[in-house]
This record gives C-alpha cells, sequence and structure tokens, in this order.
C-alpha cells in the first residue's frame, strides 16, 4: 500500500501528517515554519523521501457553499507546484471546518490556546488525511 502525506497549506506555517503503511490511520508529522513556497517545496522534499510517500493530499479551504475562493486559489496553485516538482500524484480534499475541529481536540486535551498555533495546523493535517483516507475505503 502507498504512504500518504497530508499538507495543511499556510503562507507562514505547513501542518504534516502521513498514514501509515495500510493507508488505515494518518498520524502527526510536525510543522514546517516557511517564508515562500520555494522554501516550503524544499523542505518537504526530504519529507517525501524519508517516509517513501507516494501520494500527496492537500486542504481545500472551499467556501461554505462548496465554492473556490481567493485562498482555495492559492492552495491549488500550490497543489500544482506538488506535482511539478515532485512528480506525484496530488489530491485536494475538503477540509471546510477542519480548523474548527482541530480546536475543539486541543481545547478537549487543555492545550492553553496560547499553546495552540502551531499545533493546530498539524492537527489540521491530520484530520485531512484522516478524512481522505476514510473516503477511499
Amino acid at each position: 500500500m502507498s504512504r500518504l502525506l497530508a499538507i495543511d497549506y499556510g503562507k507562514r506555517r505547513i501542518g504534516l501528517a502521513v498514514s501509515d503503511g495500510l493507508g488505515i490511520t494518518a498520524q502527526p508529522v510536525g510543522l514546517l515554519e516557511v517564508r515562500s513556497d520555494d522554501e516550503a517545496l524544499t523542505k518537504i522534499g526530504p519529507v517525501l523521501e524519508e517516509r517513501e510517500i507516494t501520494e500527496i493530499v492537500i486542504g481545500l479551504p472551499q467556501n461554505m457553499d462548496g465554492t473556490i475562493g481567493p485562498i482555495a486559489e492559492i492552495v491549488l496553485a500550490f497543489a500544482e507546484r506538488l506535482r511539478e516538482r515532485f512528480s506525484l500524484p496530488v489530491h485536494e480534499f475538503d477540509e471546510r471546518l477542519t480548523s474548527a475541529l482541530a480546536h475543539r481536540i486541543l481545547k478537549e486535551k487543555g492545550v492553553k490556546a496560547s499553546r495552540r498555533k502551531g499545533k493546530l495546523d498539524v492537527i489540521s493535517a491530520q484530520i485531512i488525511l484522516q478524512g481522505f483516507l476514510d473516503s477511499r475505503r
């Protein structure tokens, strides 16, 4: 089975999660702090290689009515750069309400609001990937 990498894309912070070898569960990997898309691509490359990733899932922040807004356009452009750079399948996956769920998870775990910032992106990537994996079954 292939291993997947999920990306919760942001201009400054990118959350990452990976699937297990069977494609059943998603585990958080970490956070990339970046200043540009070029830097993000450079930092993602070693993760793909080290974890033997064969597919990428990127969260697509659609509007609540399902339309594509300006932020989603930026994510789609980054997804295309991922395809070009790494020659891997890149799947866009609806991430509506992912951040709200990540906030709730961290709150329930007792993580103080001041410490949630970076963790939110990683948990969001994990939620995106788990949703994608579940949708494949």
